[in-house]
């Protein structure tokens, strides 16, 4: 079967084609927009649904299971009068306002937390503390903003006494303000990532149209495989909002580095043939009709470039489709979206992506660019060689490395195996933020209520589940002895639980008895009856305990701050072992049948070490993959050793910067645990499509001349193009890096940062300086076992080489 063939029959269609093909692009766009669902709508926000069933924190969710507050999210609600304690008239707004709460479709439940006791810890005044129980609210960014702003409107139109306040406190409740505070900052990447790639595009095209066209397939590619991934979540695919953001980042700089790798090499026809708009070029005159040479250009180009962008689209698909390997669902969930994703986008480059180019040749002819027309017509940058006589930056560089192959590479492999050493250093950290409510919100009111009348409370805690085979009111001593333990540790600086719910203190004795007096404390209602023996205080106290005790009285939970700090941080994640450790100690001498921890602290530790667990499982697999597709494209088995080990290196080599620059430099307490694995997509995976670029264009050329001038031409033209992409892909995470540094999102920029220096290192060093001085060492052993000999001379190519060339035609 003939591959160049195939993709020369697949660019005549589209450029005959091309009004036809463009308007199916957009219709398809249009009905996938209509449709079917938007992957935003299918998200899910909590990672900890991601985590496999094996996972001890899912054991710990499973424990706590009688509470029924697994999987739902809390928001508290804080109610106060600060100048006295509730009255009865508060107590029936309150109750009215959880009756108008619960109309909201997206409100579970409601849980009565209590009533602080009066004059507690000096405080005049009472306060009362609800959590509000919702549904996981998915990756809209509007979800919790709407959700926020629907109970703050329902807490406004409830009548109540003019001294009763009532707040939101909690994280979803800061994260809205926060928004509000600091702008949507998924909007601001919505905008400006595109932007940037106009701008850049516009820099190295310098053609407006030229630019657009390139991005165009790439922005459909968007439109078409969200809602068709969408589509898949109907039908059991899990998908997280990182997932959305990485497959729009994904495409976006896929889909503009397969058109950067057509574009030019269309423009390189034009300007070999002799159509490169200076003086005496034809190429005006045959816009004017237009005729077949400039078309005919694309399809040469289709049919020379379009085995290398299937097979590095082939690469990234096989590549994350070894995520469905991963024992955690979270990456495993990661390969289908992102294989449809690339999929479409391989699809677009390959037909759509020629047709734009015919359709922009007709409309132009030979009017300019009103870039052109300010500042006259284009003439080549500096490093833009292709197809002019000068040997440009590419072609210095490209000179300098077939001449002294051995220092570049033993000063590469120096330079980057120093960097990888840093990979020793490497931590991983939790994902914690700025959880400050900004100052005269209605959610920093609720936290500071929530902090003076429940000091011992937690907008954020760690549970502690202790399950028992009899009911503890049969043997009330062993809530004493928990919580005696628990409140001994260091680890913890503050233990809510049965014996202490709303800070006051029930001895076992005395909650054994207010459960033979009253029941069980789900079934009070919130005021106690007139005329009963148990004093108002008393009965409050017991029937906050309903948060602690389950309805059968064999299951126990603590509610703890982490001595280690925000659950969300590196420290609290860290310390989990030990509290793990401590828990389990508590247990034994609590005689309790199982315990578990659950909380954020947890999850997060148990997803790092799961994530670093497939990670060294999966790493393995992806590069026998790869070996396997670049043996096929280069038909070879020696070369995709090297430049697998090229990958790798550059693989490590980054995140041992990463290390260095933010551990050992900026003094962060680790690296955001998938941190790691974001690096290894773009780094491991898109990297092979610029070692395709490179690797098959020094076969193209080495099919005409001697292998060390091969190299020297390829890198040349090749070199522009990679360098491009890797502007643009890295581009795009530094705008990520800015955006998200005015918010506290120290791990977003931490993220944004190492990306974009490892694309950079990548494309300026790695592909265009390690792996053609490798080549050129080589030599006819590159090609290992198939044979390359020079075809007859090309004009197109340069002169015809030398007898003596002829005789060594692989250098």
């Amino acid at each position: 079967m003939n591959v160049d063939a195939i993709f020369s029959a697949l660019g005549r269609f589209s450029v005959r084609f091309r009004w036809t093909m463009l308007l199916t692009w957009i219709v398809g766009a249009m009905a996938a927009s209509a449709l079917l669902p938007s992957l935003s709508s299918v998200t899910q926000s909590d990672n900890t649904k991601f985590l496999p069933a094996s996972a001890p924190v899912e054991k710990a969710t499973m424990l706590a299971k009688p509470f029924g507050t697994s999987d739902l999210l809390p928001i508290p609600l804080i109610a106060a009068r600060q100048n006295g304690p509730l009255t009865s008239a508060d107590s029936a707004a309150l109750t009215s306002l959880q009756v108008k709460l619960k109309a909201n479709p997206r409100v579970v439940r409601i849980i009565d937390l209590g009533q602080s006791v009066t004059g507690q810890s000096g405080q005049a005044g009472q306060g009362s503390e609800f959590v509000v129980l919702v549904h996981q609210l998915g990756g809209d960014p509007n979800a919790s903003l709407d959700l926020v702003n629907g109970l703050r409107k329902v807490i406004h139109q409830t009548p109540r006494p003019a001294a009763l306040q009532v707040h939101l406190a909690g994280s979803i409740a800061v994260q809205v303000d926060q928004q509000k505070a600091n702008g949507n900052q998924g909007n601001q990447l919505q905008l400006y990532v595109p932007l940037l790639i106009i701008v850049l595009l516009v820099l190295i095209f310098r053609s407006l149209t030229l630019a657009l066209v390139t991005l165009v397939p790439a922005v459909l590619s968007v439109a078409i495989s969200g809602p068709l991934v969408a589509e898949a979540a109907q039908h059991g695919l899990k998908v997280s909002p990182i997932a959305q953001f990485l497959l729009i980042v994904l495409v976006l700089g896929a889909g503009t580095d397969y058109g950067l790798f057509l574009v030019f090499r269309v423009r390189e026809q034009l300007r070999l043939a002799g159509h490169d708009g200076g003086p005496g070029s034809s190429v005006w005159a045959d816009l004017r009709r237009p005729r077949e040479p400039a078309r005919q250009a694309i399809i040469t180009s289709i049919t020379r470039v379009g085995e290398s962008i299937t097979f590095s689209a082939a690469t990234v698909i096989a590549t994350v489709l070894t995520l469905l390997l991963a024992s955690f669902p979270f990456y495993a969930d990661l390969g289908v979206p992102f294989a449809i994703a690339i999929g479409v986008t391989l699809l677009a480059a390959l037909t759509l992506l020629p047709a734009l180019l015919s359709v922009r040749l007709s409309l132009l002819g030979v009017k300019r660019t009103l870039f052109q027309r300010m500042f006259g017509r284009p003439k080549l940058l500096p490093w833009d060689i292709q197809g002019s006589s000068k040997a440009g930056f590419w072609g210095t560089i490209s000179g300098r490395i077939v001449r002294h192959p051995v220092p570049t590479l033993l000063a590469g492999l120096v330079f980057f195996g120093g960097l990888a050493i840093g990979v020793t250093g490497y931590k991983a950290a939790g994902f914690g933020g700025n959880t400050a409510a900004p100052a005269g919100t209605d959610s920093a009111a609720g936290q500071a209520l929530l902090t003076k009348y429940f000091p011992q409370a937690s907008s954020n805690p760690t549970s502690l589940i202790f399950k028992f085979d009899t009911p503890v009111w049969d043997n009330p001593d062993v809530l004493g002895t928990g919580t005696s333990a628990l409140k001994a540790t260091p680890l913890f600086t503050q233990v809510t639980g049965p014996l202490n719910p709303v800070g006051f203190t029930l001895t076992p004795a005395q909650y054994a008895g207010l459960h033979g007096a009253l029941g069980p404390a789900q079934k009070l209602p919130l005021t106690a009856p007139t005329g009963g023996r148990i004093p108002p205080q008393a009965y409050q106290l017991y029937r906050a305990t309903a948060n602690y005790v389950s309805a059968d009285g064999k299951t126990i939970q603590f509610s703890v701050g982490l001595a280690a700090g925000d659950p969300g941080h590196t420290r609290a994640m860290n310390a989990i072992p030990s509290v793990r450790t401590e828990t389990a100690r508590v247990a034994t001498a609590m005689h309790a049948a199982d315990s578990g921890v659950a909380g954020e602290a947890p999850a997060l530790y148990d997803i790092s070490t799961v994530s670093n667990n497939d990670l060294k499982r999966i790493i393995p697999v992806a590069i026998l993959v790869i070996g396997l597709l670049l043996a096929i494209v280069l038909r070879s088995l020696v070369a995709p050793l090297y430049l697998i080990v090229s990958v790798g290196i550059s693989y490590l080599a980054a995140l041992g910067l990463a290390a260095l620059i933010f551990i050992n430099l900026g003094g962060a307490g680790g690296l955001v645990f998938f941190l790691p694995f974001l690096m290894f997509i773009f780094l491991l995976a898109l990297g092979e499509d610029y070692n395709i670029l490179v690797m098959t264009r020094i076969r193209e050329e080495a099919h005409k001349m001697p292998l060390r001038e091969a190299v020297s031409r390829a890198l040349a033209v090749t070199g522009t193009t990679v360098t491009s992409a890797g502007l643009v892909l890295a581009g795009s995470f530094l705008v990520l890096t800015v955006v998200a540094g005015g918010s506290g999102g120290e791990q977003v920029r931490d993220i944004g940062l190492a990306l974009a220096l490892g694309i950079l290192m990548d494309t300026f060093l790695v592909r265009t300086l390690l792996v053609p001085s490798t080549v050129v060492l080589l030599g006819r052993w590159n090609w290992w076992p198939s044979k390359l000999t020079i075809d007859e001379p090309d004009v197109q190519a340069g002169p015809p080489p030398s007898r003596a060339q002829q005789a060594d035609p692989v250098g």
